[in-house]
């Protein structure tokens, strides 16, 4: 029953998001866990890269090792500057979103709440984790958010414990990690978004520009063999041709309003096995306990060569 209850609330959303907001939600992560059952292809790229064309920078902090059955956290950092403003999907101005995702390694998942402690609570408050779907709890989503106040993300996480289960071994383990500020360019479905810049869809002469009652502008092309054609923008790019000109087919015709851009990165974390820690902690004690026996024995034999006259 679970099962299906999940797909109808998914189809839900999705139903709700097309007729109330579709322009302002179809670049967010929901849409892209609808549209691809696994967001890492076999080049590596993530599926977010596939909507938000331009490339940001994104960081991940993380622990160099954690201990099996261990809460640790991940920090991914979505830097941009917070004075720029991008196109929102009725053409205004507003601040940027931003939205991660993190690829664990299988074992790896999201700590409950429970397991927390009061600085990771108060790190990710207001902070809602999902996973991808029920076949990868191992995947992290989040977003969108303001990003004026989560320019950095923490992901709670808990390791896997080998002991528990036979399919987890210690060792090196690698995470895939993205970020994203701003709306993207590209709809899932493979239309523009006013966040992107639009062409001419044919050679010729602009004849006339057109604004009309919902921001929308049409650019009409005189072609070569007296036809016309339209390209209609919608509100948000600033047209940047002028009637009179030339333009060659694909030539832009608007500023590229895009201020947001994609980024993804690897990292590594190591599960480290308790009991190599204490194996090398005694090897420690074990070499301070040879070195003070050597200047111990030092110091025996300078007082026997002194009494002797040496």
């Amino acid at each position: 029953m679970r099962r299906p209850f999940s797909l109808l609330l998914s189809s839900l959303l999705a139903l709700g998001a097309l007729l109330f907001a579709p322009q302002a939600s179809w670049a967010y992560p929901f849409w892209a866990q609808q549209n691809y059952d696994y967001p890492r292809e076999a080049t590596g790229k993530l599926a977010c890269a596939n909507c938000h064309l331009a490339k940001k920078p994104t960081h991940v902090e993380l622990p160099q090792a954690v201990f099996p059955d261990e809460v640790f956290k991940v920090e991914v950092e979505i830097p941009y500057d917070t004075a720029v403003q991008q196109v929102a999907g009725d053409g205004s101005r507003t601040g940027l979103n931003v939205g991660a995702v993190v690829m664990l390694p299988d074992g790896f998942t999201l700590a409950p709440a429970d397991r927390l402690t009061d600085e990771l609570k108060e790190e990710t408050a207001g902070v809602y984790v999902t996973t991808w779907n029920e076949e990868n709890p191992n995947i992290l989503l989040v977003g969108p958010l303001p990003g004026d106040d989560h320019q950095k993300i923490v992901f709670p996480i808990l390791s896997p414990d080998p002991a528990a289960d036979s399919n987890i071994h210690f060792g090196k383990y690698q995470l895939h990690v993205g970020g994203n500020r701003g709306r993207g360019q590209v709809y899932p479905t493979g239309e523009k978004s006013n966040n992107s810049v639009f062409t001419a869809s044919a050679a010729g002469t602009v004849q006339a520009i057109n604004t009309g009652d919902n921001g929308a502008t049409d650019v009409v092309i005189q072609t070569a063999d007296g036809n016309t054609v339209t390209d209609t923008i919608p509100a948000g790019p600033s047209v940047t041709a002028a009637v009179g000109d030339a333009v060659a087919a694909g030539a832009a015709l608007t500023n590229d309003p895009n201020v947001g851009g994609f980024g993804q990165l690897d990292a590594e974390v190591v599960l480290q096995n308790p009991n190599r820690i204490y194996g090398l902690l005694a090897f420690f004690a074990a070499v301070a306990l040879a070195q003070i026996m050597l200047v111990l024995k030092k110091k025996q034999v300078e007082k026997v060569q002194a009494a002797e006259g040496i």
